[in-house]
């Protein structure tokens, strides 16, 4: 009698929640009708269907979105061939398309965009309530062809001038320095294919250097398995990252002890141009006390997003689980906070313009600085010319900080 009780419940409760989801299909349905009478201009059903697919989807977080015929082929092309582009990473932040980084050497970092800068205006077209994805689509183009962006940075408009090209990046490089020997700087701009071998490269060949400067400034990230392989380089034994989601089960990725410069002091270079993968890496190193983490606090994109087509010419990209670092704090919508918080150069208060006040009140905002635009000329930004270390605030703390590590360590 217990059994056919507690088998009469699972069904109740089955048909309950059924009936539940069968009433939320028909409330879709009735606002698809709504709309589709009552609304200004004259929409087929498909094209409403699409309009609330997108809005929907948009609306679970910033990184999800429905792709169309149109979306879903140019992420095909930007995955599989050659394109126009900027070379920005770019996101949303507090409901506003915001900067996440400019890539060294291309043209938006030649133009002068920086981390953190509000992109108000693609060309004619303002950015307020548009996608990720439209965005982005707008941006690409034709090498060669010209593109102005209106920027809010510091809460003042700034205008750029960008000529589009295939977007064709070195991602590391190292030098010495002329004072101080010891020391290895290495700069990892993006965790493109390359990174581990070149680290490698690196790495077998540093005659004599006793400490190294790892700059994860303005990187928004990459492939995983590059920043896990980087990480692999430097930690010999623990957890590097694990991924928790609802439809795959869990991962967790170790260290190997083979191959490892356990040893060698190190300063991690970051700010809030520094995103996902870059994240990944100095969190971990922090996590395991093998790298002391300098500068500003990281932009905080640490989810994992999926590519699940819903036909063969649509598809719905979606957030399926988030990154946890060895310690099992995750990094989303936090980022990484420095073990020492140094500004760039000099200290002067910055008006953050996407974190510190509310999404309604900044795109207010922006509306109001977006008639303004439109109502005078504004000055094109030039590039600042290129900071010796002397002018690196930044880097010339991690300078002082790994000469104090090399001494101690040769003392011990």
């Amino acid at each position: 009698m217990k059994k056919i009780l507690i088998a009469c419940f699972a069904l109740i409760t089955l048909l309950n929640a059924t009936e539940t989801r069968l009433n939320d299909y028909i409330k879709f349905a009735k606002v698809v009708n709504i709309i589709e009478k009552y609304y200004v201009e004259p929409l087929t059903t498909d094209k409403i269907i699409e309009k609330l697919l997108k809005g929907g989807v948009s609306a679970l977080d910033a990184h999800s979105s429905f792709l169309d015929k149109k979306g879903y082929k140019e992420l095909q092309v930007t995955t599989n061939g050659e394109f126009g582009g900027l070379g920005i990473v770019v996101g949303m932040r507090k409901g506003v398309l915001t900067v996440i980084s400019p890539i060294d050497d291309t043209p938006a970092y030649k133009a002068g965009v920086k981390a953190n800068d509000v992109i108000l205006k693609i060309d004619n077209k303002a950015t307020i309530d548009m996608t990720l994805d439209e965005a982005v689509n707008l941006m690409r183009g034709k090498p060669g062809t010209k593109i102005t962006l209106t920027l809010i940075r510091d809460g003042k408009p700034v205008i750029v001038h960008i000529t589009r090209a295939i977007i064709k990046v070195k991602s590391v490089k190292s030098y010495d320095f002329k004072n101080y020997p010891k020391i290895k700087y290495i700069r990892i701009s993006s965790f493109d294919r390359n990174v581990v071998t070149s680290l490698k490269r690196i790495m077998s060949n540093l005659k004599g250097k006793k400490g190294l400067i790892i700059d994860l400034r303005n990187n928004p990230g990459g492939l995983l398995n590059q920043a896990l392989g980087t990480l692999d380089m430097f930690i010999d034994d623990g957890t590097l990252l694990s991924e928790k989601g609802r439809a795959r089960e869990n991962k967790v990725w170790y260290a190997h002890s083979s191959g490892t410069y356990s040893n060698i002091p190190i300063v991690i270079l970051v700010n809030g141009g520094s995103a996902s993968a870059s994240e990944i890496v100095s969190g971990a190193m922090q996590d395991h006390k093998r790298a002391i983490i300098v500068g500003e606090k990281t932009f905080g994109k640490g989810s994992v997003q999926a590519i699940i087509p819903i036909n063969k010419e649509e598809a719905v990209r979606l957030t399926i689980a988030k990154y946890y670092l060895p310690s099992g704090r995750t990094i989303q919508a936090v980022g990484v906070t420095p073990d020492i918080k140094v500004v760039p150069a000099k200290i002067t208060p910055i008006k953050n313009m996407g974190i510190d006040i509310k999404e309604s009140d900044l795109k207010a905002h922006l509306k109001a600085e977006l008639n303004k635009i439109d109502k005078k000329k504004i000055k094109s930004n030039k590039k600042e010319k290129y900071k010796s270390i002397k002018d690196d605030n930044q880097l010339q703390t991690a300078v002082d900080i790994l000469k104090a590590l090399i001494i101690t360590k040769e003392k011990n």
